[in-house]
């Protein structure tokens, strides 16, 4: 793993997932995405969850430099119902478990529905779902500037 890389293996993956604050359902206010890995996922070989982690977190690298661009949060979780905090002071459950995979990403803005994006997906789809979703402009991945080589 890079050393600027989020480490989501060591935050989204707790060493018993059963004991973990990342358990505690999160209430979300603003724009955010949320990565979550479910307690689920411990059904799968260490060596499955393994190669799923490595890819949610080079994936999720790949895409926080937008989020931080466009003021959106990126917050990981391992609850399986997380809450959109509404006007008049209460809380709309959002349910992850059920999902097809107990693994992937939650898009909200609280004044739209939340959109769910369960799996595994390559950056690239990720980028032109938050433009969608967030109705962002023409996202720039090649924003760092030019590589130079030699």
């Amino acid at each position: 793993m890079r050393g600027d890389s989020l480490q989501l293996a060591g935050t989204i993956v707790p060493r018993d997932s059963a004991d973990s604050v990342l358990l505690a359902p999160r209430v979300v206010r603003d724009r955010t995405v949320l990565v979550f890995w479910l307690t689920a996922a411990d059904t799968f070989s260490a060596d499955d969850q393994a190669a799923v982690l490595d890819e949610l977190t080079l994936y999720t690298d790949r895409i926080a430099p937008v989020l931080t661009r466009h003021g959106i949060a990126l917050i990981p979780t391992n609850a399986d119902t997380v809450y959109l905090a509404l006007p008049n002071g209460g809380r709309r459950p959002i349910m992850l478990s059920g999902l097809e995979f107990p693994f992937g990403y939650v898009f909200v803005n609280p004044d739209e529905g939340e959109r769910i994006l369960s799996g595994i997906f390559p950056d690239d789809e990720l980028l032109e779902e938050l433009r969608i979703y967030f109705d962002l402009p023409d996202i720039d991945t090649t924003a760092q500037g030019p590589r130079i080589t030699t």
